[in-house]
């Protein structure tokens, strides 16, 4: 039986919801940034990005599998405990890996990705990860939007390529800015531009 949704519209709850489209980068460690860039070296600020607190930095680096590199992925800053890869499945085929769907941060048992920098090379046994599909936001946004931390939602895309999102999990703390994710296969699956407004649904 097909599953039936809901619009948000249909109460007074909040329902538009901004969406960023996340392309390949890296979260290093402290560590791991000294090792790929020298002893010493300190991240660069280039920009802020959606969430407080964090920002995109001048460094990039070079990821490679058993079957090819990508080369100038990004790293966001600030340094992170342990150092993470988000790719998209596409990218994954094109260097020889098929990382698991994962919430940020939870990189155990991950797969295997080498990282190359100016000054050297770090090869991580875990770390590279697909981020799940998800949305940030507040306590009050949550209250606003009538949903709980970790639930998993639907939202709709209007548009030419447009359709109904699934498996998108809510993320809920105080210094968060309210922000859809996705990485660049979702974007181009349903043709979603930076910014676009997709509407939050309800089972």
């Amino acid at each position: 039986m097909q599953k039936q949704h809901l619009l948000i519209q249909d109460s007074p709850l909040k329902r538009d919801v901004p969406v960023s489209v996340s392309g390949r980068h890296i979260h290093l460690q402290k560590e791991h940034v000294q090792a790929l860039f020298g002893y010493g070296y300190k991240l660069t600020k280039l920009k802020e990005i959606s969430q407080p607190g964090q920002f995109a930095c001048n460094e990039k680096v070079t990821i490679q599998g058993p079957e090819g590199t990508i080369e100038n992925v990004r790293v966001l800053g600030p340094e992170r405990t342990r150092t993470q890869v988000e790719i998209s499945r596409s990218d994954g085929r094109r260097i020889g890996i098929s990382p698991p769907v994962r919430n940020s941060g939870n990189i155990l048992g991950s797969s295997p990705v080498t990282i190359i920098g100016p000054k050297g090379t770090i090869r991580l046994q875990e770390g590279c990860i697909i981020a799940d599909r998800h949305i940030h936001m507040t306590p009050q946004d949550a209250l606003d939007f009538g949903v709980m931390d970790k639930q998993k939602v639907s939202v709709l895309v209007d548009g030419e390529k447009g359709g109904v999102m699934g498996q998108v999990t809510i993320r809920v703390k105080e210094n968060y800015a309210l922000d859809m994710h996705i990485d660049t296969d979702d974007a181009n699956a349903f043709g979603i531009r930076e910014n676009q407004q997709l509407k939050l649904l309800i089972e």
